[in-house]
């Protein structure tokens, strides 16, 4: 079992419970739709985060505590297949306001969601606790120096994403088509690994390492599915694990619906990779997925207090 994991006033023991993780999006084109901003990047964009961002930040992210949310992940960047890149300026015009409100107002756990080293650094001084970099740190040689400086724990993702690999339909959105492994979990456990070893050659100790297997980051429906039942076997390489289902384009493409009729597959989903031993779940449906988890801890897990 890995070692637990303390933040500010939060102990996270890893095997006795599943921790939610609730997304803030303060970016105008999340593939979900829940996207905080509407107008698109400009050169005004500070007074739109101010004006229109911020404040609805602030209340889903008043909502989710409420609900019982355990992380709040702040990002300012769409990952969508085929989405635009945000320049680092842009980013954090977005992201570091919502982080110092938030954390004025709380001291729940906050993660930014970034792969970009300036964006981090910025967010970790605003009031951030971890990293959430979907590219492992190989997008930015300095992330993980950031990461370590800061003594931060990090989320190092699984991410085989190429533009040229997708397949984009309008009301499912997109999907990677014709991504081929030699061998799937074994590929994505070896890459893992190979992120690991870069973050431990900054310094960045064991403990603070949490993985991610990227569902939805360069891998075709199937190879989603597969890697949520077989999620053990991320489990096993002896770090914690998040799960990111939510909303997905291959619960889309298995029920032939939209990203807002996507709750009970990303509920099924949730439920499944608890089962296979996820650690944290990142969703969007924060008040619905906490009893999921809720719910699925009480079956799986040992009963409270036990």
């Amino acid at each position: 079992m890995p070692a637990a994991l303390t933040l500010r006033t939060r102990r996270l023991d890893w095997g006795t419970r599943t921790y939610v993780m609730g997304i803030l999006n303060v970016t105008p084109d999340s593939f979900s739709g829940d996207g905080l901003l509407v107008s698109p990047s400009s050169p005004t964009e500070a007074n739109d985060v101010a004006h229109e961002g911020l404040p609805r930040a602030l209340g889903q992210a008043r909502r989710f505590l409420s609900a019982g949310v355990d992380i709040l992940d702040v990002g300012g960047e769409s990952t969508r297949p085929g989405a635009q890149q945000v320049g680092a300026d842009d980013e954090l015009a977005r992201v570091v306001p919502v982080i110092e409100a938030l954390r004025r107002e709380t001291d729940t756990l906050i993660s930014i969601d970034t792969y970009k080293a300036s964006v981090a650094e910025a967010a970790l001084k605003a009031g951030a606790d971890l990293v959430n970099d979907v590219w492992g740190f190989r997008a930015d040689p300095d992330l993980a120096a950031v990461t370590a400086r800061h003594q931060a724990p990090a989320i190092l993702m699984h991410n085989r994403s190429k533009s040229g690999n997708t397949d984009v339909q309008a009301r499912l959105g997109g999907r990677y088509v014709g991504m081929e492994y030699a061998n799937l979990l074994e590929d994505v456990k070896c890459e893992l690994m190979e992120s690991v070893a870069i973050a431990r050659a900054a310094g960045v100790p064991d403990e603070h390492i949490i993985l991610d297997p990227g569902i939805g980051f360069g891998k075709t429906v199937e190879q989603n599915l597969e890697l949520i039942n077989r999620l053990d076997e991320i489990r096993s390489l002896g770090f914690p694990v998040l799960l990111g289902p939510s909303r997905k384009s291959f619960i889309g493409y298995t029920l032939d619906l939209p990203p807002d009729q996507r709750v009970e597959g990303t509920a099924a989903a949730v439920a499944v990779g608890i089962t296979r031993g996820a650690d944290i779940v990142r969703v969007h449906d924060v008040e619905m997925m906490v009893r999921v988890a809720r719910m699925t801890d009480a079956i799986v897990r040992l009963p409270l207090g036990k």
